[in-house]
């Protein structure tokens, strides 16, 4: 069977993860251990709150160096909502903080167009669409249309430095922003795909199944 490891930091939507992973018939395993991690055919890292909280709950267990060793495998991660903005190079909320590094980018504070009012944080059921020229074949994307929903809540977003590394854009505020992101097999989404309903689930299976390759 798949084993995929959830990063364990304590920090994350754990439950709802691990629940979507057991609908794809993965073997689910939720740990912050170095041997369970580089053994798993693939990982998620999750997260919410601030980025630096976050990075410091990694560093602190070590998980930076860990998730770097099992990037270089080969194998595929997932980073989700602050587990993809931790794989960015740096953040500015609150200050410059450094990233796991693993895409090239910064994650930065989400700004409203002066003639359109918009909360923060941006807690909301938007459409995903491709950038031009871009495939969702063979991605985690497979299947999924332009037209739909996924799940947001957030402040901040990630703007990768390579356009090729965009795998979707979302609208706020008028402006399109980054909402997945590829680059290798490294994987993230801003949203929250296992609580997107059967169209995240989707996108939850077909990391699965791209990890058993």
């Amino acid at each position: 069977m798949t084993k995929i490891s959830v990063v364990d930091y304590g920090i994350g939507n754990i439950k709802s993860i691990c629940s979507a992973l057991e609908k794809s018939d993965a073997d689910i395993v939720l740990t912050d251990n170095r041997r369970e991690i580089l053994s798993s055919h693939g990982l998620i890292l999750p997260g919410v709150g601030a980025f630096a909280h976050g990075m410091e709950k990694l560093i602190s267990k070590k998980l930076d160096k860990i998730i770097n060793d099992f990037v270089t495998t080969g194998k595929p991660l997932l980073g989700i909502c602050l587990g993809m903005q931790m794989l960015f190079e740096k953040s500015s909320e609150f200050g410059d903080t450094p990233g796991l590094g693993l895409i090239p980018g910064e994650v930065l504070r989400l700004q409203s167009n002066k003639n359109v009012s918009e909360k923060l944080p941006f807690v909301s059921w938007s459409e995903i669409k491709p950038p031009e020229n871009q495939s969702w074949s063979n991605t985690i994307l497979n299947g999924i249309n332009c037209n739909d929903h996924m799940y947001f809540v957030h402040s901040y977003y990630a703007k990768p430095k390579d356009k090729e590394n965009v795998l979707s854009v979302t609208e706020y505020s008028d402006k399109d922003y980054c909402s997945t992101v590829k680059r290798g097999n490294v994987y993230g989404c801003q949203y929250h795909p296992e609580k997107s309903a059967d169209k995240g689930l989707k996108i939850i299976n077909n990391f699965v199944e791209i990890c058993r390759g």
